[in-house]
Parts: structure tokens; C-alpha cells; sequence
């Protein structure tokens, strides 16, 4: 199907040469009836030489421009018309300058009432007002000849680009509507994508069901591009979505309420004009950056760069410039400067991709894949190397400054470089000598500062004399050996902890099973402190850690005997 939008001035007799056309008469509203006044957007088709066309007939007078813009902006085609009695005319200027803005590149301009005046003025008119834009040169028929014209749409249609089926669905909704029996319904042109009954997408964050497809009359179980589509839906009241609002394919779109975009075209620019963008129309705040500017909407919409629309100044109902979207999430313009430095990159037409983003974010944002592949994510290479230096040092100054932690906490260094997940640690650090590891990043080996290894080694002569004689915490504290220092001793696999503030030797468990072992069974706490030559302080913790490694079994009525676990490795 080719799907191709009517232009021009208010009683020009669009809806007329539609009507000749397809045998359907557009206007759909009663008041547009009684008043003969196109008024919102209209819709007929036609099959011409095997080939499917509908089309988007749009209001020609000044006060729905809106509307207008509506219908054409998702429409790659237009059928221009220009009345043959009164010439090229105002709206058919702003019509024109809309299409440019949008970027239509392939239209046909048809001039009406050719019976009833020679078309040879209009012709010279249109040629001159499209010789300025992308449509330069135009083929021009006649009403009067309908055969001609059809021939034209034939050639029209068959130079336009294959649409990619394979695309992320958006489809501006430009009526909605309740069907008794079927519920809400939406109706857009879809460019790009496939819609297909059953399908969950995506609206104003909450999913909705595609219950059925209807496309030029008929029900349809799929819909490729480019096609006018009606989507009937479920999960959906049709006071909730309305024109300007979007379907599309779910977590594939990057909803956005600041971008930056190049201007075509542009006449005076105020702070305060309207986006027009699919069928949607927005206010927006606008900061000029030379060549290009920065847009605040006042609603967020679902955008990639490269999507085309227009700034348009209702109060003076002209085009105020045409605009292609270059960012979608730009940087703030905080500093001194940057204003300026930004308008240089755009000026360029360059604009700076995310250094790291995840791939499904590119996509959303409408930005090539390219870079060095890490997991899900894709990264600058250069600035993947400069994190990975600063991360080095930024580790190793760490535990200079720490030198009885387990290592620098894993959150804290990816601040500290700038990372903008943790899942991307470890493999920043890979081909490093930097151990990650429970939470922390920390230098190869863990030895012991001078001063903690002195004291550790004093620990070590007393357990060499009593195994079981743990210092007490008064000696520690002469030692100067704190929380933070037993626990890098016990890291180090120097001394074992058996309980806040009492250490032994590394192998004191192991030990201390080999000596039970010879206690007659079962046998009691006071039993095994004898044995073991302790204090109930030390005895009552070590033997909890022995049942927890199942050296020990701990019976109901408090005694213990000797069980068959085994030390795990450290």
C-alpha cells in the first residue's frame, strides 16, 4: 500500500479530486458536510494499476493548519493542489513550506478547475514556489485528465523508498474513536514496523493489545508499511490515547522532554513555538545554538535522532523552520561556554554519542551501535582505556590510603571513575593484576602493612606457647590491633576469628578437633577447655565454630561428641 496526503488552499477542490479518484467522498464529519468545508483530516483509497493508494485529505484553510500538519507529517507522499481560477494562494505557501520543512521529498501537483480558465499561470506559480524547495520540479497534471493523473500517482509511488518492515513500530495516532462491541480504536499511518493482531505495545508507559486490524475497509490479521491502519485495542479506554499520542514497539523508545536539533529554513525564531512532529503538536521552549537550537517540550515524546518535524508560529500562522532532531539526551548547558562550544559541534552536524550506553539505549535513542562491545553495553574504545588507567590508580591509591582494608568498595571506585553501572567493573579490570572480589577491588596478595605485621607476629609467638590462649582484649589494644586490623590478618590467613575480638591461629580449629578427638564421648564445655588448656571465653565460641563446620555435634542436653566434617579450604 502507498498512502499519499493532499495539500493546498481552502477551496482548491482537494477533497473533490479525491472523490474522482476513489469513488469515496473524504469528508466525514456532518458539519464538513453542511458547510462544504474540509475541517479535520479525511481518508479514501483505490486501487490503480495493482497498486494500493490511500489517502490522507487535509484541511486547506488557515485555521486548521494543525490538523493539516497532523496528517501529513508520518506521509511520505503529497498531491498537490492548485486551483486553476485563483492560482498559487496563501495557504497553498504555507502548505508548501510545511511539506519542506517535513522533508517530503516526492510529490505531484495537480491543478483543479482547469475547465474553467487556461491552467497555464497556476502552472507557472507552482513551478516557481516549488523550484525553491526539495521538491523542485514536480510532474503537474491536470483534473480535467484523470487518466493522466493516475498515471502520475502510479509513477509517484514507485519512486518512493521501500519502507523497512523490520523496524521498531511508532505509529502516530491521529483519530481515536469507540466501536460498540469492539471497544477503543485507533487509526495512523504506519511508516515503518509490522503490526500484527495479538501484539502487546507500548502507550504512555502501560501495554495495550492489538484485538484486531482493519486497513482500507478490510480486516487484517498483519499490516506492513506504509499503510493506513485502523488498531482496535485492548486494555485502553478511548478517553486515555488520542491524536498526537503513539503506539509503539515496547521498551524500544526513549521517551524525551529536551532536544537539540538543526533548523532548515529558519525565519525569526521565538522562545515560544509548536513542534509539530508526527501528528503530534507541541509546545515547546527554544534556545537558538546558531544553525541549530535547543527544544524543552512540554510533554515528553517518543524521538530518535534523525526524526524530522517543524516549528511552526500559530499567532502569525507561518513556518517558522523546519528541524531534524540530532539529540535526544543533550547535555546541560550549565557552564560557561558550553552554549557556544555546542552550537560549534552542531553548526557541524556533529553531535557526541553516549561514551557508554547499553545497545537496546542506542537503538532507543536512534544512534548507530559502534564501539567496543562489553556484555549489553557498547563503549567509546578510548575512553574505555582511560577509565581502566584511572581505575588502576584510583585502586591502588585506595588501599595506600587503606592499608588494613579488604580493598576498595566496588561502588565507590565506579564513582570515582565515572562508570555508570557496577556490572561494569569487574570487566574494565580484566587483564588488570586487580582482584575483584566480594564487593571490592583490591592490589594482588594480601600482605600486612609494617606495623600490623609486627603486632600479628607477637600474637603469633603467644599462640605458639598456648594455642588456645587468645589474647585478651587489653593486650590487643597495647598491640594497637583493631577490628580493622584483625580482619586483615584473618584475610591474610594469619590468625582465625572465633568471635568479635578473639583470634587464634590459622589452623586452631583443626587443632582443636585433633585434641577432642581423644576426650571420651560425649563430653562437656568444662571437658573440652581443659583440654584444650583455655578460658570458657574462648572455649564456648570455638566449639560454636566447630559444630558449625561439623567437627563437633552439640547434643540436646548440651554435650558434644566429635563428627566427621572437614575444613573447608581458605
Amino acid at each position: 500500500m502507498y498512502v499519499i496526503a493532499t495539500a493546498g488552499h481552502v477551496d482548491h477542490g482537494k477533497s473533490t479530486l479525491v472523490q474522482r479518484l476513489t469513488g469515496m467522498w473524504p469528508d466525514r464529519l456532518a458539519e464538513e458536510q453542511r458547510r462544504g468545508l474540509t475541517i479535520d483530516l479525511g481518508f479514501a483509497w483505490t486501487e490503480i494499476d495493482g497498486r494500493e493508494l490511500a489517502f490522507v485529505d487535509v484541511p486547506g484553510h488557515e485555521r486548521f493548519v494543525g490538523n493539516m500538519l497532523a496528517g501529513v507529517g508520518p506521509v511520505p507522499a503529497v498531491m498537490f493542489i492548485v486551483a486553476a481560477t485563483e492560482g498559487w494562494m496563501p495557504q497553498s505557501q504555507e502548505h508548501l513550506a510545511a511539506l519542506d520543512a517535513l522533508g517530503v521529498r516526492h510529490a505531484l501537483v495537480v491543478i483543479t478547475k482547469a475547465d474553467l480558465t487556461d491552467p497555464q499561470g497556476a502552472i507557472e506559480q507552482a513551478e516557481a514556489a516549488f523550484a525553491d524547495t526539495a521538491m523542485a520540479h514536480p510532474p503537474i497534471g491536470l483534473s480535467t485528465d484523470l487518466d493522466g493523473v493516475r498515471a502520475q500517482l502510479v509513477r509517484l509511488v514507485d519512486r518512493l523508498p521501500p519502507p523497512d518492515t523490520t523496524a521498531d513500530v511508532r505509529l502516530w495516532v491521529d483519530r481515536s474513536f469507540t466501536v460498540r462491541g469492539a471497544g477503543t480504536v485507533v487509526t495512523g499511518t504506519l511508516a515503518a514496523g509490522t503490526l500484527r493482531v495479538g501484539d502487546e505495545l507500548e502507550h504512555a508507559g502501560r501495554r495495550v493489545t492489538v484485538r484486531g486490524l482493519q486497513s482500507l475497509g478490510r480486516q487484517r490479521s498483519v499490516v506492513g508499511p506504509v499503510a493506513r491502519v485502523a488498531v482496535n485495542l485492548r486494555g485502553i479506554d478511548r478517553q486515555e490515547i488520542g491524536r498526537g499520542d503513539t503506539l509503539r514497539t515496547p521498551d524500544a523508545w526513549l521517551d524525551t522532554g529536551e532536544i537539540d536539533v538543526a533548523l532548515r529554513s529558519a525565519e525569526e525564531l521565538h522562545r515560544e513555538l509548536v513542534l509539530h512532529i508526527g501528528s503530534a503538536a507541541v509546545p515547546v521552549h527554544v534556545r537558538p545554538l546558531g544553525t541549530a537550537a535547543r527544544l524543552r517540550l512540554a510533554r515528553p515524546l517518543p524521538l530518535r535522532v534523525g526524526d524530522v518535524g517543524l516549528l511552526r508560529d500559530p499567532g502569525r500562522h507561518r513556518i517558522a523552520a523546519g528541524v531534524e532532531v540530532l539529540d535526544v539526551r543533550p547535555a546541560p548547558l550549565r557552564r560557561r561556554g558550553a552554549a557556544r562550544e555546542r552550537a560549534a559541534e552542531l553548526a557541524e552536524g556533529r553531535t557526541r554519542p553516549p561514551v557508554c550506553a547499553r545497545v537496546a539505549e542506542l537503538r532507543s535513542m536512534g544512534l548507530p551501535v559502534a564501539g567496543q562491545r562489553v556484555g549489553a553495553w557498547m563503549v567509546d574504545a578510548d575512553w574505555w582505556a582511560a577509565r581502566r588507567a584511572d581505575a588502576v590508580a584510583a585502586a591502588r591509591q585506595w588501599s595506600a590510603d587503606h592499608d588494613v582494608a579488604a580493598g576498595m568498595p566496588l561502588e565507590t571506585l565506579r564513582r570515582a571513575i565515572g562508570l555508570p553501572a557496577a556490572e561494569l567493573v569487574a570487566p574494565l579490570l580484566a587483564g588488570t593484576d586487580l582482584v575483584v572480589a566480594d564487593g571490592r577491588v583490591r592490589p594482588p596478595g594480601l600482605t600486612l602493612p609494617p606495623r600490623v605485621d609486627e603486632a600479628v607476629r607477637a600474637v603469633e609467638k603467644s599462640l605458639a606457647v598456648a594455642p588456645f590462649r587468645a589474647p585478651d582484649a587489653d593486650t590487643l589494644a597495647d598491640l594497637r590491633l583493631g577490628a580493622p586490623e584483625l580482619a586483615a590478618a584473618v584475610r591474610a590467613g594469619r590468625l582465625t576469628r572465633i568471635a568479635d575480638g578473639i583470634v587464634l591461629g590459622p589452623d586452631a580449629c583443626e587443632r582443636a578437633a585433633d585434641i577432642l578427638r581423644a576426650l571420651p564421648e560425649p563430653f562437656t564445655v568444662a571437658e573440652a577447655k581443659r583440654a584444650l588448656d583455655t578460658t570458657r571465653r574462648v572455649a564456648v565460641p570455638l566449639l560454636e565454630q566447630l559444630d558449625a563446620r561439623r567437627l563437633t555435634r552439640r547434643r540436646d542436653d548440651g554435650t558434644r561428641t566429635v563428627g566427621e566434617g572437614r575444613l573447608p579450604h581458605t
